[in-house]
């Protein structure tokens, strides 16, 4: 079964802020285990969640994976992203669709965090 994944993010009206994440998935697809990868945004930037399942979909994958590039766990991935994933889910019906945590909790958010003290002080 080929799986691609979808990094999900916020999205902003600084369009530097959207183009970070679609780095973050091309850095994805060449080190992860799935090389096909898609960025998706909430709002505020291009694809939606739905566009980017329709991009996989049509690459041929019969599962897809989405992680939010979200901290911590919130109103958008309590209501809004299972909402949108049921809509997808729906359009297409044999595809296989999960969702992960959020970043909070991984254990490597504490070494990122103290990478980023012990830079600023140098």
């Amino acid at each position: 079964m080929s799986a691609g994944i979808i990094l999900f993010a916020h999205g902003s009206r600084v369009e530097s802020a959207n183009e970070a994440v679609r780095a973050a998935a091309k850095g994805l697809a060449c080190i992860g285990p799935c090389p096909l990868v898609e960025p998706a945004f909430l709002e505020l930037g291009q694809p939606d969640l739905a566009g980017a399942a329709l991009r996989l979909v049509q690459a041929g994958v019969h599962r897809i994976i989405v992680v939010p590039y979200f901290l911590t766990l919130g109103t958008h991935m309590e209501r809004d992203l299972p909402a949108l994933v049921q809509d997808i889910a729906k359009s297409f019906n044999d595809i296989e669709i999960s969702v992960t945590p959020p970043l909070d909790g991984h254990p490597a958010l504490v070494q990122i965090l103290q990478d980023r003290v012990v830079d600023a002080l140098g």
